[in-house]
């Protein structure tokens, strides 16, 4: 998932709770200002304070890792 698909989600559920971004940014233990741009996707969240965002909103954090098909000729 890309960090603006991640924003997005977080923006979308934040606004479904009607939570504002200065509370959520308290709930969570982060600035405001990095929850901003968490939310438009211009920042780099650490997987740990990704955690703490979507645990405040009920989220649940999914990795997935893809295989990628290799076609290799001999």
């Amino acid at each position: 998932m890309l960090i603006k698909e991640i924003g997005a989600a977080i923006k979308k559920r934040r606004k479904a709770l009607k939570i504002t971004q200065p509370h959520l940014a308290a709930l969570a233990g982060v600035s405001v200002n990095s929850l901003y741009k968490i939310e438009r996707g211009e920042a780099n969240p650490t997987l740990d304070l990704i955690e703490k965002i979507a645990e405040v909103l009920g989220l649940e954090i999914k990795l997935e890792v893809k295989k990628q098909s290799c076609n290799y000729i001999d």
